[in-house]
């Protein structure tokens, strides 16, 4: 599935270096300061669930953290995620009891390491593999970087909390790379792949392959590469997108595992054995280990499209995979985007099953032994129904503050005030870095709000809030001015097509205060001019176009602080 959108746009990533440094022209216009940001989340499946003190919540991480990855060293784990074009790219969080996380960062943090300045919101980084090294004390984390011309790639580090190396690419196609270090200290790389030219039976047939891996050249083996997997578990079946593998070693035997089916309603996750890491692999009789594709589109409580399993040794000896699934909220829309999951793993039998992996999921797992749950507290990530509150006035933002296609830090300065926002000279339907930090969405029900000190001083100027699924599918609701008059702006871009909503004269003081509310799937646009008493403009729209089913590609909604100097939005 991956695969197929990966060559639609694998062409439309190289660029030249002029062309990069123009993307991060900032016009001269005065920056908008935005301040006091919340994010308040009300979701019943939370309410309905309280919970008890010996539980915690499924997803571990809500909102767009997909196709998850894991690893320990000693006592600490550390878990990272895709990012597309997302920038810093790959997310890495840090636990000692797979309850409690923190951020540390993002893998990906320079230029020099991500090249997606031209990329659509769903290239970039796909499908990140960390592994640690026990026998020269290294973290790797491996990937495929759709965009710049970079393809598969590892980078490494002693410590995953003080940076990582430059990219180093890898030669191979094909995506999805995940490596595996040996007991005897040899390394192996294993990936998607499209089988031999005239092999391929039907649309979306795919295999493993397996390569050799130097550790001194950091390059794979020339030559050593071999299909491990051909199609899925059974080829005579037509299995569609076998994909994310991972390679581990239980008990003398070798287990690969994979995703397959595709990222949607198919989703699952299939465990193969064999006596060497070379295979040949024997799949599982009672393939799959984890799938909600058995059970009525209507159940209650619904999480769906589980997948894309990574498996890690979890305290006191207990087994956990983490893998991504969705939660669709009542109109099956997928807002939230795919999340991060977690369920403790069964391995007493010859293959591992994930415990309640073939059964409709619930919202809550027994805790670990002797583990306390201090989600959303001690700084770490938050969970369930929480309120987030920044006045952004730290000089270092929160790592959960991102940008898209470039670096923060091009078009935002910190003040006492607020965070200033530069505007660029592109607009939010860019396929370039725009000014725009973002905050993922992580609810069905939420509200959320931001100060604004700005008075623009033409059409071409707005500064305000988007809620952002791609360049093609968004909102934005500003300010900006028309002729000698300030306006409030409601649009909708629908597959590249933007619509004027809703627009509002109004007397502009010193700041406004824009107010996007959810609930179910739609969504109320406010403003308040006085900071406390708010007006709607545009009525309840749909969050249709905030649905990756709807907009299509790999990633969920984002809450985005934004300004340009490129307006395009005429008020009424």
């Amino acid at each position: 599935m991956k695969q197929r959108f990966m060559q639609s746009i694998i062409s439309k990533n190289k660029t030249g270096l002029f062309a990069a440094m123009a993307l991060f022209s900032i016009s001269n216009i005065a920056a908008q300061t935005f301040s006091d940001f919340n994010y308040h989340g009300n979701d019943k499946i939370y309410n309905d669930n309280p919970l008890k003190s010996d539980e915690f919540y499924s997803p571990i991480l809500q909102g767009c953290y997909p196709d998850p990855s894991i690893t320990k060293k000693g006592d600490d784990y550390y878990l990272v995620n895709s990012s597309f074009s997302m920038f810093p790219g790959v997310p890495i969080f840090t636990s000692k009891d797979l309850v409690n996380w923190k951020q540390v960062g993002h893998v990906l943090d320079r230029p020099s390491q991500l090249k997606v300045e031209k990329g659509g919101v769903s290239q970039g980084i796909y499908a990140p593999d960390i592994k640690y090294n026990k026998y020269n004390d290294t973290f790797y984390m491996i990937t495929t970087q759709i965009a710049g011309g970079v393809g598969n790639m590892v980078v490494k580090t002693k410590d995953p909390a003080k940076g990582w190396s430059e990219v180093q690419k890898l030669n191979f196609d094909g995506i999805d790379p995940a490596i595996f270090f040996d007991d005897d200290g040899k390394a192996y790389i294993v990936h998607n792949d499209a089988p031999p030219k005239g092999t391929e039976q039907y649309n979306g047939h795919r295999v493993i392959k397996m390569w050799d891996y130097d550790l001194e050249k950091d390059q794979v083996v020339a030559g050593s590469d071999r299909i491990i997997v051909n199609g899925g578990v059974d080829l005579s079946q037509k299995p569609i997108w076998i994909e994310g593998p991972h390679l581990y070693k239980y008990k003398g035997k070798y287990y690969l595992m994979c995703a397959e089916g595709g990222t949607g309603g198919n989703h699952s996750e299939v465990i193969f054995m064999a006596d060497s890491p070379k295979g040949p692999f024997v799949p599982a009789k009672n393939n799959p280990i984890l799938t909600q594709r058995y059970f009525p589109r209507d159940r209650k409580e619904k999480v769906d499209w589980a997948g894309h399993a990574d498996l890690v040794e979890g305290p006191n000896g207990q087994w956990y995979g983490v893998f991504l699934a969705i939660r669709p909220n009542v109109n099956n829309r997928v807002n939230k985007g795919r999340e991060t999951f977690i369920l403790p793993v069964d391995w007493s039998g010859a293959y591992p099953v994930f415990q309640n992996g073939l059964v409709p999921m619930k919202p809550k797992l027994k805790m670990p032994q002797d583990v306390q749950n201090q989600t959303g507290q001690n700084g770490f990530f938050p969970n369930g129904n929480f309120t987030y509150n920044d006045k952004l006035t730290d000089k270092n933002l929160d790592f959960r503050w991102i940008a898209m296609r470039g670096p923060r830090e091009n078009f935002i300065t910190a003040t006492k005030n607020g965070v200033k926002v530069n505007p660029m000279e592109t607009n939010i339907k860019a396929l370039a870095p725009i000014s725009s930090l973002f905050h993922r969405l992580q609810h069905e029900d939420f509200e959320t709000s931001v100060t604004l000190d700005f008075k623009p001083k033409s059409e071409k100027e707005l500064a305000g809030i988007t809620l952002y699924q791609s360049e093609t599918f968004n909102y934005v609701f500003g300010v900006t001015k028309k002729d000698k008059d300030f306006y409030i702006v409601l649009e909708r871009t629908e597959k590249g097509s933007s619509k004027l909503i809703a627009s509002e004269k109004i007397s502009l003081g010193k700041t406004i205060k824009f107010q996007a509310v959810g609930e179910k799937d739609n969504i109320s646009f406010n403003y308040s001019l006085d900071g406390k008493n708010f007006k709607n403009i545009g009525g309840p729209v749909s969050g249709d176009i905030l649905s990756t089913d709807v907009a299509g590609g790999f990633t969920g909604s984002l809450i985005g602080l934004y300004s340009t100097s490129s307006n395009d939005t005429v008020p009424n």
